[in-house]
Parts: C-alpha cells; structure tokens; sequence
C-alpha cells in the first residue's frame, strides 16, 4: 500500500504549512506524524483538528487512562493501523491492562474491565457499531461521567473517527511500534 500523502519536505511547505506543522511540532506530541501528515495539505483544518486532539488526548473529563481506552476501541472500529501503533503502548502506560488491549484487537469483549472501563467500552462500541447509544448505556455513563464526560465521550469517538477516515484514506503508514499490528 502507498503512502498517498507522505510527509512534505520543509522546502516545499507553504508558509501556511509551516505554521501548522510548527505548532504541532511545539505541543505536547513534539513532532509531525501519523494523521498530521496528510492533514498538513489543509493547514486551517490540521490547526483546528490538532487543538481539538490535544484537549481530548491530554486533558479531557475523562482522564488519560479512559481516553486511551476510547482511542482504541474506535481505532479497533476502524481497523486503524497508525492509531493502534500510537496508542495501544500509551493505553497500557496509562493503566489499561494488556489483556484488554489484545482482546480489543482480537475483537473480543474484554474481561475483567473496571466499572468505569466498562462504561467507556459499552458506550464507544454501540456508538461505533450501532451509531447511537441505548438509555441503558448513556445513563450509565452518565451518572458516571457526568454531562461533561459523556460530552467528552462523544468526542474523542469522533474526533479519532475523523483521524481514522484521513488515515485510512491517506493509506498513513503505520509507525514501529511495541504494539503488534491489528489483525484484518
């Protein structure tokens, strides 16, 4: 598979792309890669995408640990490659134990998840398989998480929906990772 929108080479960036890639490149991830990549082609997109990423990843309601877990079950959803590269080694950094990890990649229903895991898991896979989300599984979440929370839910399913789409449009290249490939 080719990389159809490789990275740029900083002599061929336009001045605004040397902005947005700059600025990525001073956040909190301390470089350009995985789905900045391609989206350095539009420049106010990546901007916007990359500031609402860093609140989702780095300071949501729901904490880095549950974060991670809504990371990989939507990267899991879309057979996202780069995603799980990225965030399957961080979720277990962040207190996801492995073998939730491997039964999200295998497809499998996780055993063993904490109340709050489970509240995160329920409500990520009917959001992604179903496109909504059962009064049973939102009230859940809800008295767990509060409106900020379950608010927060909802958009790091989407926003790592949106990095999904680009990259598995883009075909991104998976980086090396300690995380073993997704399974087809």
């Amino acid at each position: 598979m080719t990389d159809r929108l490789p990275p740029i080479a900083p002599e061929h960036m336009t001045p605004e792309q040397h902005v947005a890639a700059q600025a990525v490149i001073d956040g909190p991830r301390g470089a350009l890669y995985g789905p900045f990549v391609p989206l350095l082609r539009s420049p106010e997109l990546m901007q916007h995408a990359q500031r609402m990423g860093e609140y989702l990843r780095y300071r949501s309601a729901l904490g880095p640990r549950l974060a991670e877990l809504a990371i990989l079950v939507t990267a899991r959803h879309w057979n996202q490659q780069v995603e799980w590269a990225i965030h399957a080694p961080i979720a277990v950094e962040a207190g996801i134990a492995p073998g939730i990890v491997d039964a999200i990649a295998q497809r499998r229903a996780p055993a063993g998840l904490a109340p709050d895991e489970q509240a995160v898991f329920d409500f990520c896979m009917e959001l992604q398989r179903d496109r909504r989300v059962s009064d049973a599984t939102y009230g859940a979440a809800l008295r767990r998480f509060g409106e900020h929370g379950v608010t927060d839910l909802m958009g790091l399913c989407g926003y790592y929906t949106f990095l999904a789409m680009v990259m598995n449009a883009a075909q991104t290249a998976a980086p090396p990772s300690p995380a073993a490939p997704l399974p087809e």
